[in-house]
This record gives C-alpha cells, structure tokens and sequence, in this order.
C-alpha cells in the first residue's frame, strides 16, 4: 500500500527508464511526463523521479534528483507542486486538505477502494455473494441489504497520526454495520465500539484516530432478513482522512458548491436559490422566476402559488389570553405570487379567547399552561390539592393545540437523506394539530413525543382483569386525494421505531388505542406521507392528517385531571398517597399504620389491608425495603427418610451463563439462545442481558435473563449478542417439591437415577406479555453429582431444546458437586484396627455411595493404648487356678461342718432314747469332771472368730446373766453308776 503521490520503482526499473533512448522518438516536453517520488530509504531520503504518461512517446526525460525529506507535508489548501517541490495554494474553485484526502463524489468508486462480497456467517450455507458489494449513488454509497457481507476497504500510508471521518445513514436494524481499522498485519487497532449507532432520521457523523503507518479502513454490514420483512441499506458518504504528507493536486469543487479564495480547505454549499457549476468561485443567482434548494447545480421553474403553498397557525397567548389565527408561507418558499392564477397569503384573523390548558395545567397570570405540582389534578383551569386516601391519575393528555408541547417534536425526513428540524411538520390549530404542506409530497412529516415511563397506581392490582400497564389513545382524521399513509410507530428504545398501525388513504374521524404492557416504550411516532411515488413538486399538498387528542395513562412524570383512592403501601418514587413506613399497610383507609406479619414483603399493586403482606416463599427471606424475598444460598430440608439436610449454594451464586443448541434462520444462517442465571441474586449479582450491537443497546435485569447470539466471524468479538428478554425477576421460593406457587417442574422434565431429591428454585416475571398472559416463569433443579467438578453443567429438557416447550415456562437442571447437601456424621464411618504391641488405631472414611459435599470433614485417624490378648489368658488362667483353689477350700469346710452337725444330731437322739416323748431333766448346773467339756471346749475354739462373737451373744440371757448348758438326768444317772 503506497501514499497518495509516493511510487515504488526497482532499480532494474530505473535503470530501464534512464536508459531507453531511441533516435526516433522526439524530446519529451512537461506535459508527457509527470513526476513521482520514490520510497522513502533508511535515512528518511527519497528521489524525485520523471514518470512517462504513455510509454514509447518521446525521449529524454529529465534525470532523478533528490527529492523532500519524508516527513515534509504541506497545509491545507496547499498542495506540492513536484516541479518545484515546494507547497502552493490552490487556486480559487478548488481545494484540498493539505495532509488529508477527501471522497464527496460516488459516481463510480474512487481510486483505492476496494468492494467485496463474501458470506463469513456460515461455511456450510451457499450463497452467491458476489454481487453483494456496496453501489455507488452519486452523492453516496448503499451497501447491501442481503444476508450477505459486503466489506468496503481502503489502504492509506500515514506519515503522522491522523483522523478519518466520515457521514452515516443507518436506518435498520436488521443490518449490522460496523467500521474497524487495521494495520497491515491485520490486526485491529483500539477504537471505543466497532459498531455504528442507529441513525434513522439525520445523517451522523463518525470520526476515528489513525495511526502513522500503514492503516486499512474496513466498511462492513451484514444483513439478517426475517420472513416478510423488507431492509433499508446503510449509507455512507463525505470520507475524509488526515494524516498523509500530501496531495499533488488540488480537487475541484462539485456542483452547487464553490470556495472564492485561493488555499481553501473545502467548498461551501451554495444557499437556496442559488446554484453553481463544478469549479466555481461564486454561486449564481437564479432567475426571478426560478428556484433551488440550497447545494443545487441547477435552477427549477417557480410554479404558481396555490392554497397547499401555505398553512395557518395560531399564535400563543399573550398576556390578554388572546391568540390569533395566522398563515405562514411553507419553508423554503419556490412558489411565485406573480404568475398568473397565484393565489396571495390570506391575512390574519382576528384576536379570540385563548382555548382552556390541557387537563393537569392551570392558566398562570401571563397566559401561559403550566403543569400542576405532584399530588394535584386540573381540569385545565386551578389546581386542586388531592384528598386524603386518593391518588393523582398520572397521564399525558393534550386536546387543545395552543401551543406544541415541550416533550413533542415535529420536523420533515426526506427520503433516505435527512431530516430538517428548521421545516415544520405539523403545526397546531386550537382544536387539533395537523400537518402543514411538504417540500415533496414523497416526504414523511414526523410527530413524536417523549414519554419517561410507565407506573401503575397503587390502587390497581395486576391480579385483576386489568392486566395492561399503559394504553395511549388518539382521535385522527386523514384527507387524501392521492394513495396517502398515516403510520403510527412505537419506539422501544432510543434508535428503533417500529410500524405499529398505518392507514392508507382518507380516514374519518376515529380513535385508536395501543395497548402498553412494558416499561420500555420511550417515543412515539407519528408519520404522514403523501405519496410513495418518486415523483417531485407539491402535486397533493392539500392532503392533510389531522390529530384532536392524544391520552396516555399512567405516566411517571405526568399530570392528573383526576384523584382516586389508592391502596397506601410502602413509599415509592413519585408516589403522593403513601404515608407507611416500609413494611406497613394502612388499616382499610383509616390512617393507621400496622406493621405486617414477620417475613411478608409489602405488595407492589397491594389492597387496602392486611392484604398488601405477602409471606415469602420456602426458604426465603425478606430483604430490607420489604419489596421483594431473597435467599442467602443456604437451606435446610428433609429428606424422604426424615433426615434433616443442610445445603450451601454459595459456590453458586454468581451469575452464570450457556447457551442451548444453534438454531437457524429461514436462509439457513445460525443463532443462539443465550441465557444468564443469577440463583441467588443479592446486591449487585442480578443477570444482565444487553443488546451489544449498538453502544446504546437495550438492557434487561433479572435472575433468569436470554437474549439471541448471532456469530459475527470478527477476530475481536466471537459473539453479538441482541434481542434482551426478561424471563424472571422475582423468586419465589426455594423447594423440593415440584410444584410451587402454580409453577410446576415435572420430575419426567429431568429423570434422575439417585435417590436424593432435587433442590429447585422457583421465579416468576411480572411482565405478562400478549402469548404470556401470566408472565413467565423458571425453575432451576439443582441435582447432586459428585462426579461433576465444573459449576455451570446447565442443561434443559430433551425434548425441549430451548429450555421452554411453550415459550412461558422454561426448565433448567443445574448438576454440581455443589449442589449436593452439606456432609455430616453421618456419611462417614470409623474403622479400629487391632492392639498390636499395646497400640491400637481408629480410622475414619467416607460411606459409599458419597452424596455430600464439604460441610463436616472426616476427623483424624486416632492412636489408644491397649492390652494385648496374651494379658488376658494369663490373667484368666490364674484366676481359674484360685477360684479352683477356694472352691476346694470351701467344699472341705462344708463337708466337715456337715459331720460335725451329723455327730451331734446322733448324740442328742441316742440321748433321748431312753423315755419317749420326755426331755431329759437337768440335773446338774455344772459340767462335771471327766465329762464332754472337752468336746464341747474343742468345738468353742475351732469356730472363726466372728462366729465365737455370734455365738457368746445367743448364750446371754436376757437378764444379763450367762446361760450354762445343763447335763440331763440320764447322764447324772450315769454318772452315778
């Protein structure tokens, strides 16, 4: 790639040059050759060299000379004269950027610029993108409007930073148009957004820093067509890039502009009724009785003034409350009054009583609306302060046309160019605002009006029949005599507007409503076109639409015309009824303030009463405004065997993001649901879903969030995410039932092998749509698998791919070792080794199969002194030996007791015999010599000593007194003998 005026040439090439002489061509003269200069050496020199305009025409061209220092550029409107290598100014009717190029002029392709249509979205799709290429419109360039990608490059060597800038017409969003810088290694440069910003009413400008070096600009849009639906291209014009060391020439000015003095930077355009010629130093004027619009090259006859010439007014109030009616020629003005048949401009009316303010107004003291404060209505004369109990009905509603409201626009959009605000659109007329006659009958008069938002009142509840959040109604009337189109557009962020109604040809008076049932609605759009023929002039000007009144309820930022009873709840935003703290209800309307039961949060949309508490969910809590219930990731439940299980999801609570299986378009391109899931949420960790193809894309926040990825095949940025939709935004609790609060999730949905219920969480959106009337739900089943490591094993329902089989409910299964419950005592047991050497181990482990995760850890194996086995049978051996020992001892003792009783029972009956049923008489009170004493003394001493005690005490009378054994009569008879 080579600078503007810079050439490279071999050696062998200038050898070649120097030594081509032939006798039989002639001298060369200035005009049949031009000079160039080589590429810059090492030592920043280069040489000026002489360059044939046609080969074989003469001979003799001057020899190289050394040329300017390579950093020498020249200012702008300078440009370098090679034969004297030095900067001159150009000359009037020309000019040039000095350090800079410019492309005004699309004919045909400049030299440098490269077209090319390729497909890059889907190697396996054919497609002919050969004719897919961006078409030069003579002020502009179009790019395609096809699924195709149409890339439109130039290659320019910069010798200092420098700046490209271009204008842009990006009407569509269903074109991704994009401008990127390169450098020759094909490495993109840094740039803020790569993407262009939607421009559907004027034409925008873009500028972008360069750096010294080779840098190649990229043009490149690619369309993704819907069935039915028709794509508007992007345009480009008036490229220009600063930076190069200079130009050669100088650029004469286009028609309808001019520069009148020597070293201008650029041309002026001609002003209106004024043209020129291409190089021109002044701008004509046209003929009295011609016209042109300013930049013109020619001049168009004036027609006849006619009634579609002019439009009337009223003028505001002035400080009498008196307005007037009053005309005004249509801007710019290309009708002559002088031709004949010319109608003239009808003069004023007459002063009348200004018309009432719009209802939420009153009348101030110089004449002017003005809006009543917060917690206040108007009928459109005084403010009234709104009762006790009752609420302001906050709206925007306009019937009387005084004056253009602050937050309405009207302006003219010319076809595919751009929009002047100077040219009125609709002008008011008391009782209705109608548009005023166009420069071309194929322009679009354009209304629009700004809302902030939407709100609810309080005393509204979404849980009756009426679901809608908003509704704007408006009364029209078309009068057509061609094919004429009123469209009603409504804007869903700041740069796309999309037809919501359009009627074609004369309607009667009539109203329409529109039916609001998001907060994302920011503009609304009237557009009024004569005709759609490509046809100039005022043909229909007296075709006119006309507007009576416009109503919009529930407008955040509104007025009221009325108050009604509110349901007093927690404080809220702009609300005026609500003297409750958080957390508090009003007690049926009677002022009081009762605080609501423990772990209820404060209904959005509540009743008066103990209604407005809502419990929270299973394993919820409230947060602190009282406004909505959370979970902190942590959870206890029972399993099916009565077990209680501890859960700890923190491992899950950051937003987590996949995509389900590729879909494709009805051309075959493929795309992608991508979802984001914040299962917890808390402060600052909702999923977020943006629109990233355009710096102000839309945005959703929630806990389940799924927007569509389309690959962009761009080195930089492998997805372009767009089309946000918000799935949930509320959980509503934390379960392991299947159904909770009319959401189900089937156990069919995701079958499970173990015998561990599942963990689910349940979330609902609040945004009902037209197929959701309900609004949409989510659940998200969280199963524990220990064999899974990574956190984000999200997967949806066989059979349905998209996580929803009927776009209101979607499932998900979320597997993690993470989700598996907290581990106890319980999953582990403990193993004890044997005593070995008076030591013995106890080790635990972990029961199979594990269905736990961290939670108790296993405790460390322990080490317990112990007796060996050898211990004991030595111990039990001695034992027996003295156990056998006394057993012995005591059986011998018995057996002696036992002959000792024995000999004395024989003694006492050999004694008695002698006399039956007679007892022997004592007959001595002492032992007697030579007696049994001895036996009876033998027995005494044998006996242990305890037994002597026991004994000695039986033989004590009770008198105190020894008891002495007597000897019977028989024995004294045998003494006796």
């Amino acid at each position: 790639t080579m600078e503007p005026g810079s050439v490279r040439l071999s050696p062998l090439l200038l050898w070649l040059l120097y030594a081509h002489a032939s006798a039989d061509l002639p001298l060369c003269k200035e005009s049949d050759y031009h000079f160039e200069y080589t590429e810059c050496d090492a030592l920043g020199s280069r040489w000026r060299v002489a360059v044939p305009n046609k080969a074989d025409i003469c001979t003799g061209l001057p020899d190289p000379v050394h040329g300017t220092q390579c950093t020498f550029s020249c200012n702008e409107g300078e440009f370098l004269d090679m034969q004297l290598q030095r900067c001159k100014k150009c000359a009037a009717g020309t000019y040039s950027l000095g350090t800079g190029i410019a492309f005004d002029e699309w004919d045909s392709l400049p030299s440098g610029f490269t077209n090319q249509g390729v497909n890059i979205n889907d190697e396996n799709v054919f497609a002919n993108c050969s004719s897919s290429t961006w078409t030069p419109k003579g002020d502009y360039i179009s790019s395609n409007t096809d699924e195709c990608t149409a890339t439109l490059f130039y290659a320019v060597n910069l010798k200092t930073p420098g700046i490209v800038s271009f204008e842009y017409f990006y009407p569509d969003n269903a074109i991704y148009f994009e401008f990127f810088v390169q450098n020759d290694q094909c490495q993109s440069t840094d740039s803020v957004s790569r993407w262009m910003k939607i421009s559907d009413t004027k034409w925008s400008k873009y500028m972008a820093e360069l750096k010294t070096g080779n840098n190649v600009l990229y043009w490149r849009t690619t369309g993704y067509m819907m069935a039915g639906s028709e794509v508007k291209p992007a345009l480009l014009r008036n490229i220009g890039i600063s930076g190069v060391s200079y130009t050669s020439e100088c650029f004469q000015c286009k028609p309808g502009t001019y520069s009148e003095k020597p070293g201008s930077a650029r041309c002026v355009p001609c002003p209106a009724d004024t043209y020129s010629n291409r190089g021109a130093t002044v701008c004509l004027q046209c003929d009295s009785d011609k016209y042109s619009e300013a930049g013109s090259g020619t001049c168009k006859p004036r027609p006849a003034c006619t009634v579609g010439d002019y439009f009337y007014t009223h003028t505001p109030c002035d400080s009498k409350g008196k307005t007037q009616l009053m005309y005004k020629w249509v801007q710019p003005k290309i009708c002559s009054e002088t031709v004949k048949g010319a109608v003239q401009l009808p003069a004023s009316g007459r002063k009348k009583t200004c018309p009432p303010c719009n209802p939420g107004f009153f009348l101030t003291n110089s004449s002017t609306c003005e809006p009543c404060q917060q917690g206040s209505y108007s009928n459109g004369t005084d403010c009234i302060r709104c009762p006790v109990g009752t609420e302001p009905v906050l709206a925007f509603e306009y019937k009387w046309w005084n004056t253009l409201p602050k937050n309405m626009m009207s302006y003219t959009l010319r076809q595919w160019l751009s929009h002047s605000e100077k040219t009125t659109g609709w002008e008011v007329a008391g009782e209705y605002i109608y548009t005023t006659p166009g420069d071309q009958d194929v322009d679009n008069q354009m209304l629009t009006l700004q809302v902030p938002g939407y709100r609810l009142p309080q005393s509204v509840s979404k849980a009756s029949d009426n679901s809608e959040l908003s509704r704007i109604t408006f009364v029209f009337e078309t009068t057509c005599s061609a094919n004429c189109t009123f469209s009603f557009l409504a804007g869903y962020n700041q740069w796309l507007n999309e037809v919501v109604e359009w009627w074609r040809g004369s309607q009667a008076k009539q109203s329409y409503s529109y039916l609001i049932q998001r907060n994302v609605t920011t503009t609304f759009t009237w557009s009024f076109q004569r005709t759609g023929e490509s046809s100039e002039g005022r043909k229909h000007s007296s075709d006119v639409a006309k507007i009576y009144s416009i109503h919009i309820a529930n407008v955040i930022g509104g007025v009221a015309s009325q108050c009604r009873h509110c349901a007093l709840g927690p404080a809220e935003y702009s609300s005026a009824c609500v003297p409750c703290p958080p957390g508090h209800y009003m007690v049926n309307g009677t002022g009081a303030c009762e605080s609501c039961p423990p772990n209820t949060i404060i209904r959005a949309d509540q009743s008066i009463g103990l209604d407005a508490c809502v419990p929270c969910g299973p394993n919820t809590e409230r947060n602190e405004a009282f406004t909505a219930c959370h979970s902190d990731c942590t959870l206890d439940v029972e399993s099916a065997g009565g077990e209680q299980l501890h859960y700890d999801l923190s491992a899950l609570s950051n937003v987590t993001a996949f995509q389900g299986s590729p879909r494709f378009t009805n051309k075959g391109l493929r795309y992608f649901h991508h979802f984001n899931i914040s299962l917890c949420g808390g402060k600052g960790k909702l999923a977020t879903c943006v629109d990233n193809v355009t710096e102000s894309g839309g945005r959703v926040r929630g806990y389940v969030c799924q927007a569509t990825a389309v690959p962009s095949g761009i080195r930089s940025q492998s997805l372009v995410s767009t089309q946000p939709v918000l799935i949930s935004d509320s959980l509503i609790g934390v379960s392991t039932d299947t159904m909770l609060s009319g959401i189900s999730s089937p156990d069919w949905l995701f079958p499970s092998a173990n015998g561990l219920q599942d963990v689910i969480f349940y979330f609902r959106s609040s945004v009902s749509t037209l197929a959701c009337k309900e609004g949409r739900s989510a659940s998200v089943r969280l199963r524990c698998n220990p064999a899974v490591s990574a956190k984000d094993l999200i997967t949806v329902p066989s059979n349905c791919s998209e996580g929803t089989c009927d776009g209101c409910a979607f499932h998900f299964l979320w597997e993690s070792q993470h989700a598996c419950p907290l581990c106890t005592k319980n999953n582990y047991r403990e193993i004890v080794s044997a005593c070995i050497q008076g030591i013995q181990r106890t080790t635990y482990v972990w029961q199979e199969p594990l269905w736990c995760h961290g939670g108790e850890p296993l405790p460390p194996s322990t080490v317990s002194a112990c007796v060996p086995l050898d211990f004991w049978l030595r111990f039990g051996v001695s034992a027996g030996t003295i156990a056998a020992v006394l057993l012995i001892s005591i059986s011998c003792y018995f057996w002696k007791k036992t002959r000792k009783l024995q000999y004395k029972y024989s003694k006492l009956v050999m004694d008695s015999s002698g006399k039956e049923c007679d007892l022997p008489t004592a007959d001595s009170c002492a032992i007697m010599e030579g007696e049994d004493a001895e036996d009876d003394i033998m027995y005494l001493t044998k006996k242990p000593f305890f037994s002597k005690i026991r004994a000695y005490s039986r033989e004590r009378t009770s008198d105190g007194f020894d008891s002495v054994p007597l000897k019977s009569s028989s024995s004294r008879q045998r003494m006796d003998l």
